[in-house]
């Protein structure tokens, strides 16, 4: 199983939660979205390389139109760094 996870840092917490609401509709069971304060974590869980590739690539996009609706007036900020983990 391979693992990503994604965390967008939104400066207020009031905002987090509209945006990890707007990104729940395209949640698959593979993603867990949650909130931390003024943060969003979301961890991805797929069988192949491929197909975490894809589910994030998607997720980054659901997410600067999530951060939009959100009310977020400044631009989210993304760690970087991917945190991922190759069980097999």
């Amino acid at each position: 199983m391979r693992r990503a996870t994604i965390t967008t840092i939104h400066g207020d917490e009031d905002v987090a939660p509209r945006v990890a609401a707007a990104l729940a509709p395209d949640n698959t069971d593979e993603m867990d979205t949650r909130t931390e304060g003024d943060t969003v974590v979301t961890t991805v869980s797929r069988e192949t390389t491929g197909g975490l590739q894809s589910t994030v690539d998607d997720y980054v996009v659901n997410c600067r139109v999530a951060v939009r609706l959100g009310g977020d007036s400044s631009t989210a900020q993304t760690d970087d760094t991917p945190d991922t983990d190759t069980d097999t």
